[in-house]
């Protein structure tokens, strides 16, 4: 079975330039999605062959460098970033390889959401390039979750619509 490929990390600066205050809001439901997208690229990897390691550590580590990144830019603009949950309880069971394929593409597509609505909420040319680029990536990785799973359509038309 061919295996999803992902998208690399965003880059991250050294010295972030700080959310804007009109993005606070947004980018903290942001980050909630990337705890939430990391806590069940962990929980899935139980359930999937050795076939998707690759995809899988790249999509962790993708939202792993999102997250960072996001904790930073707040934290830059002297707000406390919101921290995980001990955990989260997925939109449906997970117990085998369709049940986490289908749960990887609705975390992406979470994911996908908040950074929409980032978008929506700001002015800031450098915050809405980096919130396109992370929506286009989990929009992606999302398509290919749901191609692997057989799901049809695999794409959405607009990624990131609620």
């Amino acid at each position: 079975m061919p295996q999803p490929s992902t998208p690399s990390a965003p880059p991250t600066a050294t010295s972030p330039k700080p959310v804007p205050a009109d993005a606070v809001d947004s980018v903290q439901k942001a980050l909630s999605a990337e705890h939430a997208a990391v806590w069940i690229y962990e929980l899935v990897s139980a359930f999937l062959p050795p076939a998707f390691n690759k995809a899988l550590n790249e999509g962790a580590t993708t939202h792993r460098a999102q997250r960072d990144a996001s904790e930073r830019m707040l934290s830059a603009a002297k707000v406390a970033p919101v921290g995980p949950e001990p955990a989260y309880v997925p939109p449906q069971p997970v117990t085998d390889q369709a049940s986490s394929l289908t749960v990887l593409a609705l975390a992406e597509a979470d994911a996908a959401v908040a950074w929409r609505s980032v978008l929506e909420h700001t002015d800031d040319p450098d915050l809405r390039k980096l919130a396109l680029g992370v929506l286009t990536g989990s929009a992606v990785r999302a398509t290919r979750w749901r191609k692997a799973a057989g799901t049809t359509p695999a794409a959405l038309a607009l990624p990131g619509q609620p």
